[in-house]
């Protein structure tokens, strides 16, 4: 029997926050709509540059451990760039295990050069296995 494929757009969080590089960490997190995706996805800057990421734990880890100040603390400053994204018509099982090689805990989605949604670890596993959520 052959196995039911899965694919990364069938089960990606599909709303996503994006921000200004230049934007203090607490502009962000008070324009952060999404809050369930845990990510802001920083905006290119022009046509040759690349997507960056900030996911809350690295405000935890780079801001509030560090004692920095969210008013001046620029999301640039704490935004992993460039950023693996995942193709939306990616196996689920592909991603799952391209996140494990690469210590990923979720990325952005892309369909022509665009992100279009979020996937994480819960995303596969609770929709794509479970069927919840």
């Amino acid at each position: 029997m052959k196995p039911t494929i899965i694919k990364v757009k069938d089960v990606m969080k599909k709303k996503v926050d994006f921000v200004d590089g230049m934007k203090t960490v607490k502009e962000a997190l008070h324009e952060m709509q999404h809050i369930e995706t845990k990510t802001l996805i920083v905006n290119k800057r022009h046509e040759n540059d690349e997507w960056g990421m900030v996911v809350v734990s690295d405000i935890a880890r780079q801001v509030l451990a560090a004692d920095k100040s969210v008013e001046r603390t620029n999301i640039y400053e704490v935004m992993t760039k460039p950023i693996v994204t995942i193709h939306q018509n990616m196996d689920i099982r592909y991603c799952a295990r391209l996140f494990e090689q690469l210590g990923l805990s979720r990325a952005p989605v892309v369909q022509h050069g665009q992100v279009i949604g979020i996937i994480s670890h819960t995303d596969m596993v609770l929709k794509g296995l479970c069927g919840k959520m």
